[in-house]
Parts: structure tokens; C-alpha cells; sequence
């Protein structure tokens, strides 16, 4: 057995969410850049609505890069279904991957906090979305992102949680595999 499945399982809450929703696995994105797109078509959207619009921005863009972000007409990106703000959003991510090593290699002697500093110095990247770059990109296994509404749902659920701090408190009983814990609350919310 896995430490992190030993760790969560001292939770019975997390023991039974285990049995339930069976392994989880925190694989980091193949493409650092194309997972923040991700994240950034996703804010403030519903899993729905941001999978269409995803889909018709990464056929328009063919292939997602800085490069072909930067290139993209605005009233393409907009006629996707991005609002204007999102263009300028992804464009500014797009920039800065440019200008800076923010993959996995780049930021590997980054603690988390100071990758989220390094993520929401860009316009449009928000703590939400560098917690999302966090599990997603970087495959880190130690966060909790309290920002996500599915994830506070989850927990008052699951644990009667009914503040951020409640809630932190749940979490820390399962570091430093949060990440882990994470995925098994989302589960248990999607079910």
C-alpha cells in the first residue's frame, strides 16, 4: 500500500471514500501550459459549459502553445465562447511562459506557496487557478484548495465542515498527501 493511501486511510471518512472511488492518481500534465489553459478557460464556469468552450478553443488554436495563443485572433478566441477578459487572461499566461520557466522543471526548487506567487504575479491568475496548475501540472501532492466550491461542498458533506477553517483543520489530519484527500472529496461531489 501506497504511504499516501496509508496516511488518508487513518481518516475513516477517507478509508470508506477509498473503497468507494477505488485508486486515484495524481499524474501531472504531459504540457505545463496547455493545463493552465485548462484552468483558465474554467474559471467561474461550470464543467460543462468550460469542456465546449475548451474544446472549440483547442480546435481553433490546433496546437496550444504560448506561441499560437499569442497569435490567435481575438474575435476567433472571442467567437469560441472566451469573453474578452479570458483572451487577455490566457495571453498574459502566454507571455509569461514566454518570459519564464514556469514547468515543472523550472519551478522544482519552488516551494507551493512560492509557485503560487509566481502564478498570480500574471494578470488573470488567480490562487484558484495556480492551486489548479499545483495539482494538475505539477503533480505536487500537498494541496487543498479551499477556493474550489466542489471541494468546500465535498467537505461540508462529508465532515458537517461549516468554515474555511473547519475545514483546514479536516485537511491537515491528511498531509502531506492533501492532494490525495482532494481528489477523493471531488469524487464523492461528482458521484
Amino acid at each position: 500500500m501506497t504511504r499516501w493511501k496509508r496516511a488518508l486511510r487513518a481518516d475513516p471518512v477517507m478509508a470508506e471514500l477509498i473503497e468507494t472511488h477505488g485508486d486515484r492518481r495524481l499524474d501531472p500534465a504531459d504540457d505545463e501550459f496547455r493545463r493552465l489553459v485548462v484552468s483558465v478557460i474554467n474559471q467561474q464556469l461550470s464543467t460543462a459549459s468550460a469542456d465546449a468552450i475548451r474544446g472549440r478553443v483547442f480546435d481553433l488554436l490546433d496546437e496550444v502553445t504560448p506561441t499560437t495563443v499569442l497569435a490567435a485572433d481575438r474575435d476567433a478566441l472571442r467567437a469560441a465562447g472566451l469573453s474578452g477578459t479570458k483572451v487577455d487572461y490566457l495571453r498574459n499566461a502566454a507571455a509569461a511562459f514566454q518570459d519564464r520557466d514556469l514547468t515543472r522543471a523550472g519551478l522544482a526548487d519552488h516551494d507551493d506557496e512560492a509557485v503560487v506567487d509566481e502564478l498570480t504575479s500574471i494578470t488573470g491568475i488567480g490562487r484558484w487557478t495556480a492551486e489548479m496548475y499545483l495539482l494538475f501540472a505539477l503533480g505536487r501532492e500537498d494541496v487543498l484548495p479551499l477556493g474550489d466550491l466542489a471541494i468546500r461542498r465535498g467537505l461540508t458533506d462529508l465532515y458537517g465542515c461549516e468554515s474555511r477553517e473547519a475545514m483546514r483543520a479536516v485537511g491537515a489530519d491528511w498531509r502531506p498527501f492533501r492532494s490525495y484527500g482532494t481528489l477523493y472529496v471531488w469524487a464523492h461531489y461528482e458521484a
